[in-house]
């Protein structure tokens, strides 16, 4: 359990600045994660596809009543 929360968000910037930023890698990583979802069909490349169906849901949800148009 932290018992001082000053020091430790102190130590936290301190660390997070005291990083290099090592974009090379980063990249590496981003492309391995892409790779292995698109391997898993966890990507739906067709993101427009079923917008109106979650558009609809979502007013729905959250209660929202479309105005009309005419």
């Amino acid at each position: 359990m932290i018992k001082n929360r000053k020091a430790w968000e102190k130590f936290e910037i301190d660390l997070l600045r005291s990083q290099k930023v090592d974009y090379e890698e980063n990249f590496r990583i981003f492309t391995e994660l892409y790779h292995l979802a698109r391997s898993l069909n966890k990507f739906n490349f067709e993101p427009l596809e079923d917008m109106e169906v979650d558009i609809k849901y979502a007013l729905a949800i959250n209660g929202v009543k479309r105005k009309c148009s005419n």
